[in-house]
């Protein structure tokens, strides 16, 4: 039930900024003139262009800064790579139907938005103040809520709401269908209580070759692809540990039921790391010591447990010396990931990272935290940092037989003293005959802790009962003759092991969408005209960096306003012209709203001295100077090594059109 606000502090209206987000073209829905399809949408040139940016942005801040190893993986898996990794059986949501209307719905979406829509009433019905966006959302719930009026709550039962509220991401299909019988939920379309959750497999299935013989999947992250190379990778690295890889690429998933725009969609855009890491050497990060006094605002997962949704603010040195973080390489990335939304110009009030629960954690994860962004629907996951353990590379290996380890040779040879097993190869074959390979591998693949168990029954009974996969019963009897179990001493010149896998996940689609919500803004909010709707984007990310606005459509204006394209062009600025015949105040004012930081008037004084105005978008101020200084003044800026306040003592102002502007 949280209500966000725009940089001013004034409600955000989300219809409002949606409208616009369309009109200039950000995005679209696909396949609009056919009543579109939900979940899926196109970009127009603005959101390429910011989406490219973002892209540009992370390469640099994680791929080029740490020395990462990009890669580019095919969508289409087949069906046995990811049977293998686990998501063929365990990549769900939980699904529950009207039985009236029909309606598909997920099952924790379902039970937040009722318990959310009672929550609401009663706090209206307690005479409470309604946030402007809250209120808002409250009248449509109520339009369509059957027998679900403003109705005072006791206090205990809003206790209990609030609790499931903070941990909702916890509860497992049986659990989210006890809730709904428990406090009657009904859905507000129908006021029809929905069908007990079943689970639902979120991945696109489809099938490879024309004949249809190999089933396969469009990639629900591009994590496997990375997984399967490791070895490949490894050996581009020199053998070298720990490392990095990276890909960015398009992943798939067929949501329930898509809502909220780009921040729930069927085709989205990911870039995922993958840091391989000696889990011997405690998973700690060489650069750790840089970033660990960084504070961060952390939601434990003991804290949500307990119904509660209480924030701490801790530097992450302490958090992973306290054991809340579990270790360096995982805090380190969680700090890396909260200064590349920094840099973004994400509103740092609307940040935390969450710590997953144990029934949300996916299968593959031993600890997981989200970087989470407050927007107009809540707090929304925008990028997951997971420690995978060794969970993908080894069931991989599993499957397959490939090497998928490192071996690094030691320095001072390890002697080793250890139960072998010795099978008695000339009369085993013919003992076992088919089964013989099936029982060898059996004996061979025990563990220390199973031989001392073997070791004891072969000495006091002669022989062994072995637990047998595919021989007849299950069971398989190795007698002494056959068989040795002893202690021997090896020597190892070579150390084996499978790496662990620390991975930070990022949406691009929804920190895209977050940054919006975050950067947007109304010139009512500085006494303007309530219809100039601002983005105020940092430079670097902006989709155009610079407006050329001529202030005549005179013929003689247009050789200048090459010249300063051309400039721009040299020196890597995107621009655009805007030489319409609207005033000049409407032509700034549609681009503020394209989130163009800079604006270069050319006017009837650069035809006689060949200067040019440069305007700031969000002060509206503007300096003067000729050309080349204004163009190397936009690179400072644009690069974010000056400021526009650093331009303004070093630029003369420019006060004559400010009004005009305006």
């Amino acid at each position: 039930m949280s209500t966000t606000t725009d940089i001013k502090g004034q409600p955000l209206d989300r219809a409002f900024l949606d409208g616009l987000l369309r009109r200039r073209l950000f995005y679209t829905p696909s396949f609009e003139i056919y009543n579109g399809v939900s979940g899926l949408y196109d970009y127009g040139p603005p959101g390429c262009a910011l989406q490219a940016n973002i892209i540009d942005l992370w390469r640099k801040h994680f791929i080029l800064e740490e020395d990462m190893l990009e890669v580019d993986c095919t969508v289409l898996t087949p069906h046995e790579v990811l049977k293998t990794s686990g998501h063929v059986d365990k990549f769900a949501d939980w699904m529950c139907k009207d039985p009236k209307n029909g309606d598909i719905l997920r099952a924790d979406h379902f039970v937040e938005d009722v318990l959310e829509t009672r929550l609401r009433g009663d706090k209206e019905a307690r005479g409470e103040k309604i946030e402007e966006k809250e209120e808002s959302d409250a009248k449509k719930k109520k339009k369509k809520t059957k027998g679900q009026e403003a109705i005072k709550l006791d206090d205990e039962v809003v206790k209990e709401y609030e609790s499931i509220l903070a941990q909702i991401d916890n509860y497992n299909g049986e659990q989210l269908g006890e809730l709904i019988k428990k406090y009657d939920l009904r859905n507000p379309a129908t006021g029809v209580q929905p069908t007990p959750p079943v689970a639902f497999n979120l991945m696109f299935q489809t099938s490879i070759g024309p004949s249809s013989n190999l089933p396969g999947y469009l990639r629900p992250e591009t994590a496997q692809g990375q997984f399967l190379n490791f070895h490949k990778l490894l050996e581009f690295n020199t053998g070298q540990m720990p490392f990095a890889s990276a890909s960015i690429g398009k992943s798939y998933r067929n949501e329930i039921s898509p809502r909220a725009g780009l921040l729930r969609v069927r085709e989205f855009l990911m870039a995922e790391i993958e840091h391989f890491v000696d889990p011997e050497g405690h998973k700690k990060h060489h650069r750790f010591g840089e970033v660990e006094d960084i504070e961060l605002v952390l939601l434990d997962r003991e804290t949500q447990l307990s119904g509660q949704t209480t924030l701490r603010k801790i530097a992450i040195g302490k958090a992973v010396k306290d054991g809340l973080v579990d270790n360096e390489t995982l805090g380190y990335f969680l700090a890396r990931i909260h200064l590349f939304l920094k840099k973004l110009g994400i509103d740092q009030s609307k940040v935390r990272f969450r710590q997953h629960m144990a029934n949300e954690m996916a299968h593959y994860a031993t600890d997981c935290w989200d970087a989470e962004l407050l927007t107009s629907t809540g707090w929304v996951e925008c990028v997951g940092c997971a420690d995978r353990s060794a969970y993908d590379l080894s069931v991989h290996a599993k499957k397959t037989g490939a090497p998928l380890v490192v071996r690094e040779r030691l320095e001072t040879p390890k002697v080793i003293e250890e139960l072998q097993v010795e099978i008695e190869k000339k009369k085993f074959g013919p003992a076992f005959k088919k089964d013989a390979r099936a029982i060898e591998t059996a004996l061979l693949d025990t563990t220390q802790e199973q031989r001392e168990k073997l070791a004891k029954e072969l000495e006091e009974n002669g022989k062994v009962i072995l637990d047998v996969a595919g021989v007849a019963d299950g069971k398989a009897e190795v007698g002494k003759d056959l068989l040795k179990i002893e202690f021997r001493k090896r020597t190892e010149n070579v150390r084996e092991y499978t790496p662990n896998v620390i991975e930070p996940s990022f949406g691009i689609g929804r920190i895209l969408y977050s940054l919006i919500e975050h950067v947007y803004w109304s010139r009512a909010s500085d006494g303007g005209d309530e219809a100039r709707s601002v983005l105020s984007f940092p430079p670097a990310v902006a989709p155009t960096k610079v407006l050329v606005v001529p202030l005549s459509a005179k013929e003689e204006f247009r050789p200048l306003v090459r010249q300063v394209l051309q400039k721009l062009r040299a020196a890597g600025i995107s621009s655009r012209v805007d030489d319409s015949s609207a005033s000049i105040g409407k032509r700034y004012a549609r681009n503020d709203e394209l989130g163009t930081p800079f604006g270069i008037t050319v006017d009837f004084q650069t035809i006689k001295d060949g200067s040019v105005t440069l305007r700031d978008r969000d002060s509206t101020r503007q300096v003067r100077a000729d050309m080349d200084k204004i163009v190397s003044a936009i690179q400072t800026l644009v690069s974010d090594s000056k400021t526009w306040q650093d331009v303004e003592s070093e630029l003369p102002k420019f006060e004559t059109q400010e009004l005009e502007i305006r």
